[in-house]
């Protein structure tokens, strides 16, 4: 994902734990979920609102974690970074960091995490610290929020020791960083059924590269004719592709299902693959053909929806258009149902609201899995907009309008006493009151140390009170109800039984809109490039960046859905394409996130996948029929 604010700090501890049915009660153990990655940053605004004291200055890095804040390279030890990546073999995209004496061992290794989660298989487990526990078949490691940096778009971490613990040789050739790790055998297949899903674990003589994508699950591993069929029974067949060798096993769940969980324990090593379902269906993998595109959209391709694929001074454009006032299909935001926490693919959200036509949206903290900016469906907000940063916004079969928005809300006492509340059920952080709903999900965990919170009920008066320790260990979110969250010392100073009223407007009426997503920075408005990154809390590095992107625009009388990508290198700045938005005519356009989370679903294929692989993301718009 790109993002052009700081990191955040602060987030939702991830407590959960499980046990192996298959391993020895004598040898209890704990795991880490597989959480994605990225950190969207965040940008602390001084509150100057009545009562509230200026903020304090920002806390010491910790100095009790195994990795606290880089070091300083020395003219021997400067840094050398790349753009490619190797693994196994495989190629793809990917900045790195070297830093090191020569061509030998590096003593710093900065990899993305969303490489080191989804092309390796390393979980990640956040703390409300902002921390993140890192682990790999075994092996952890504590990474201080000090120790995240940003390399272009994706916040990326020092894995120098991890890979020598587990014997992964880092080799750089110019450009280009190889990672190469044995190649690891499988001894053997075992299985249990659990309350709604099976349980199957691949005993390994070692470590092994873990790809998950699409669905499939790609392993660096030998194994036998008979262990492929025995995983074949147990619903996880080899998948059809030219790639299958002896040493690459890739594997697909019968029946189109996804596994719900893919992690890796050491000791001995090993791959648990958690699949829905009790018992394994009657078809087998190998039965799942590739993906075709859904007949439904071919109809309509040239009948309501335009698509089109252009190459423009050096970027591979595609482009979905549709008039919204007579299409087949309507523009909807595509969310979990859960609620804002978590991450799914683009396929996946398409999928769930059966759109023909999707993208990527919204910025999202990828560590805390949380939405930063506007979402707003069916007249509900979601997630409030920060920073009075770009949206578009629509009503059903309408054009979408483009500006920037923000939501003013205030707390009002009975002395009439006026307290700002600053967030809505956004990932965002800051000092002061921030709310949040069951829009939010059915319950709310702390994303900071020390906050408190209280709920006003459906009466507008004040009911329960939650102390820290509640709130690290969740609290429900119920209907009706709204809990105010204090955060960075500020008080809540309200008794049980004060009423409360609260005072909600946008600050145009791009937010009365049934519809509205964030994004930023807005790139054209009315023809006229508008880009304004400063005004909109993006630093001057993420504006300047080379990165795929994608692009909610309108040309005055059709929605334009969009992808760019670069032929020959990373992708346009920013600037480039506000520029090359302008050259095709569009009027307004507003740039949504991109970088690794940039992606196009058209009819169930994804012919645009980032930097060349699934990224995990929070939302997506989609044309749903």
């Amino acid at each position: 994902m790109v993002t052009g604010l700081a990191f955040a700090k602060n987030g939702p501890q991830d407590t959960s734990s499980e046990v192996d049915p298959l391993r020895p009660a004598r040898s209890p153990w704990r795991i880490s979920w597989l959480v994605p990655q990225l950190v969207p940053a965040v940008v602390v605004l001084s509150s100057q609102a009545q009562g509230f004291p200026p903020p304090p200055p920002p806390p010491p890095t910790p100095s009790t974690v195994q990795r606290n804040a880089p070091r300083q390279p020395s003219a021997a030890r400067q840094p050398i970074e790349g753009t490619r990546l190797w693994i196994n073999g495989q190629s793809q995209a990917a900045r790195w960091r070297w830093v090191g004496r020569g061509s030998g061992r590096p003593d710093e290794l900065w990899l993305p995490l969303e490489v080191l989660q989804g092309q390796l298989g390393v979980s990640s487990r956040s703390r409300t610290d902002g921390s993140l526990d890192l682990e790999w078949f075994g092996q952890p490691l504590t990474v201080g929020p000090g120790a995240q940096v940003s390399l272009d778009d994706e916040v990326a971490v020092d894995v120098a020791s991890l890979f020598q613990a587990l014997g992964v040789e880092a080799i750089k050739q110019g450009p280009e960083l190889r990672l190469q790790l044995p190649v690891a055998q499988l001894v053997q297949v075992r299985t249990a059924n659990q309350v709604g899903q099976r349980r199957v674990v691949l005993d390994l003589d070692g470590p092994a590269i873990v790809r998950t994508s699409e669905g499939r699950l790609e392993l660096s591993i030998q194994s036998s004719p008979a262990q492929r069929s025995q995983l074949e029974l147990l619903g996880l067949g080899s998948a059809p592709s030219a790639s299958q060798t002896s040493t690459l096993l890739q594997l697909v769940a019968a029946g189109g299902l996804k596994p719900t969980k893919v992690f890796t324990l050491g000791d001995p090593a090993r791959v648990v693959i958690d699949l829905p379902g009790a018992t394994p269906p009657n078809s087998t993998g190998s039965s799942v053909p590739a993906p075709a595109m859904d007949p439904r959209l071919q109809a309509l391709l040239g009948r309501g929806i335009q698509w089109d694929r252009l190459v423009r001074h050096g970027f591979r454009i595609n482009a979905v258009r549709i008039d919204p006032r007579t299409a087949p299909v309507s523009l909807k935001l595509l969310t979990r149902p859960q609620g804002m926490e978590g991450l799914s693919s683009v396929q996946t959200l398409a999928n769930a609201r059966m759109a023909l036509v999707a993208i990527n949206g919204g910025y999202f903290n990828r560590v805390k899995r949380l939405p930063l900016g506007a979402l707003k469906s069916e007249g509900r907000w979601l997630s409030g907009p920060i920073l009075n940063r770009g949206v578009a916004a629509w009503a059903p079969r309408s054009l979408p309008r483009f500006g920037h928005l923000s939501l003013e809300e205030w707390l009002v006492g009975p002395n009439g006493s006026r307290y700002p509340v600053l967030t809505l059920n956004s990932g965002y952080v800051q000092r002061g009151i921030s709310r949040y709903g069951p829009e939010w999900g059915p319950s709310y965990r702390a994303l900071s140390g020390g906050e408190t919170a209280l709920v006003l009920g459906a009466d507008s008066s004040v009911g329960q009170r939650y102390e820290t320790a509640d709130l690290e260990a969740g609290v429900p979110l119920r209907r009706g109800e709204i809990l105010l969250v204090g955060r960075g010392g500020v008080a809540l100073p309200w008794a049980e039984g004060t009423q409360l009223s609260l005072s909600s407007r946008p600050s145009n009426d791009l937010g009365l809109a049934a519809f509205v997503i964030g994004g930023g920075p807005l790139l054209l408005q009315d023809g006229r490039i508008v880009l304004n990154g400063v005004a909109e809390a993006f630093s001057a590095g993420f504006i300047s960046q080379g990165a795929p992107r994608t692009v909610i625009a309108s040309d005055g009388s059709q929605l334009w859905l969009i992808t760019l990508e670069g032929t020959s290198d990373s992708g346009p700045s920013l600037p480039e394409t506000a520029q090359l938005l302008q050259s095709l005519g569009l009027r307004d356009a507003l740039n949504l996130d991109g970088g690794s989370s940039t992606g196009l679903v058209m009819g169930g294929t994804m012919p645009v996948k980032g930097r060349g692989v699934v990224g995990a993301v929070h939302n997506g718009l989609g044309l749903v029929p």
